[in-house]
């Protein structure tokens, strides 16, 4: 089966170089477009099934084109991004507009990197063929620290402070979480960890993005930091994050990333690492969007031994993989869109 592939880049390196790239796997029909402008109407004439959008270009620049696709023609969109800073909060912009993935370009520019990004490309392009756009609508999100709906208790709660939220995603989890995490009161009683998988230079800007759109206090896990209720600390991309005990605290703290696993930060390590810190029957797991199973094993047995956990269903997944492996052992409690996700939350621990 033949996929048709639109790349939008306006160096011409770039666009030849993945013409080809893709053009050899044999199962893409690929067409170039120069700017935002050229995307915006080959997405119309050319119906591609993916695109990949640079995000600096003239003309129309990429969240000027993807903002104009996603309104007229939505199509799954990775975003091609430096790794500055600035590339990060552009590339959360685009992912909030419904890009379903993005690549970073190691230094920013067009050099012998551009095999590694081709590479990734590669697999992203084929896990996005997969995906579904989430487009922001305006009942997307919900005023600070609202809790919508009522749900009724299958558990007692948890003392505030003896308990945790764990939190695995991946593909599509920017957008995910800023459908959940503003949505928690700023009381709410237990500390919430993050393995988002994610480059090391976008987890602080993401976690600057989130403390400002939350209730709750959001930091990066970039050293040592004690767990705190009402606190949610997203994991330092890069490296693992890990529950320790240090005296009578319990602390999140960054590790170097294991070879042992693909992806980083991993959540099938925050999971067996809490199972050693804390209680199960004081854990809640929550799979959300991803490829692949990173955290199944650990989030199943986090339920096995009496803690609670929550998988999103394949109606609000951009790509229902992480959920569905957790699901297919038997170890996902609940199965929620992710709009109802907080609620349940609140429900189980407020």
């Amino acid at each position: 089966m033949s996929h048709k592939l639109l790349i939008v880049d306006d160096s011409a390196l770039m666009r030849s170089h993945l013409s080809r790239l893709f053009t050899a796997q044999g199962d893409y029909e690929v067409r170039i477009a120069r700017n935002g402008q050229e995307a915006v109407e080959e997405n119309q004439v050319f119906e591609p099934d993916v695109i990949t959008l640079d995000i600096n270009m003239p003309v129309l620049d990429g969240l000027g084109a993807l903002a104009r696709i996603m309104a007229t023609r939505p199509v799954p969109v990775v975003m091609v991004s430096s790794l500055t800073e600035k590339g990060a909060l552009a590339t959360f912009e685009a992912l909030a507009l419904g890009a379903v993935d993005y690549v970073a370009k190691p230094d920013g520019t067009i050099s012998l990197s551009i095999d590694t990004v081709g590479r990734e490309l590669l697999r992203k392009v084929r896990g996005a063929l997969r995906a579904r756009p989430r487009l922001r609508t305006a009942s997307a999100g919900a005023p600070r620290g609202t809790a919508p709906g009522s749900a009724a208790r299958s558990h007692a709660p948890i003392g505030a402070g003896r308990g945790l939220v764990l939190i695995g995603v991946s593909t599509g989890g920017p957008g995910t979480l800023e459908a959940i995490l503003p949505r928690l009161p700023a009381g709410f009683p237990q500390p919430i960890v993050v393995a988002q998988h994610m480059p090391p230079t976008f987890t602080g800007p993401f976690a600057q993005r989130l403390d400002g759109l939350c209730a709750l206090s959001v930091q990066e896990v970039a050293k040592p930091c004690p767990l705190e209720a009402g606190h949610v600390y997203v994991g330092k991309g890069g490296a693992d994050v890990l529950i320790a005990t240090r005296g009578t605290q319990r602390v999140v703290l960054p590790r170097p990333q294991s070879a042992d696993h693909l992806w980083h930060p991993s959540v099938e390590l925050l999971g067996r690492s809490a199972l050693e810190h804390v209680p199960a029957s004081n854990l809640v797991a929550v799979m959300l969007t991803g490829m692949g199973s990173d955290g199944a094993d650990a989030f199943a047995e986090i339920a096995d031994r009496g803690g609670r956990t929550i998988a999103e269903s394949e109606q609000s997944a951009v790509v229902f993989g992480m959920p569905k492996e957790l699901i297919a052992r038997n170890g996902a409690q609940l199965v929620l869109p992710c709009e109802r996700i907080a609620a349940q939350l609140i429900e189980w621990l407020c």
